[in-house]
């Protein structure tokens, strides 16, 4: 797993990460925390990602990329070295409609890795972890970029 000094890295880049890539800034994509092989983003609620004009619930579209950001974070965070990664499969299971009105909030965490590859698990939920919004089952590839900076790391 990642080391003190990488995390503390992640914690100076993790807003970055979730909030200046070009669809993370789009949707409002917020950074919450970073941990070993853990990751959560917050996605505010906002009237202009409403997949549903009768109900004002948000567009799947929105937390399918939510739980792709937080998942990738908590990926990068699970492997010893830092690396970019790229999502190699991502698999959601809504299970209700987000409340309109609230934040959503995604929690991945990094169960395994081997020396490429990181297999996750994430939960989207809009304040009660119990109830969630959706699921996601993720894996992820180290693809050995680094930053251009790589001082950054």
């Amino acid at each position: 797993m990642a080391s003190n000094d990488f995390i503390q890295k992640l914690w100076e880049l993790g807003p970055t990460l979730a909030e200046h890539t070009p669809h993370g800034k789009k949707l409002g994509i917020k950074f919450v925390a970073v941990d070993k092989g853990r990751a959560t983003m917050s996605l505010p609620y906002n009237p202009d990602l409403i997949g549903d004009p009768d109900t004002k619930v948000l567009h799947g579209g929105a937390v399918t990329t939510l739980l792709d950001q937080a998942c990738g974070l908590a990926a990068i965070a699970g492997f010893d070295e830092p690396s970019a990664c790229a999502t190699l499969n991502l698999s959601i299971d809504y299970m209700r409609a987000a409340k309109p009105g609230e934040t959503i909030i995604a929690q991945a965490h990094c169960y395994k890795t081997t020396k490429h590859v990181a297999f996750l698990r994430a939960v989207a939920h809009d304040g009660d972890e119990s109830d969630p919004v959706a699921m996601a089952q993720a894996t992820f590839m180290a693809t050995g970029l680094r930053p251009k900076d790589s001082k950054a790391w």
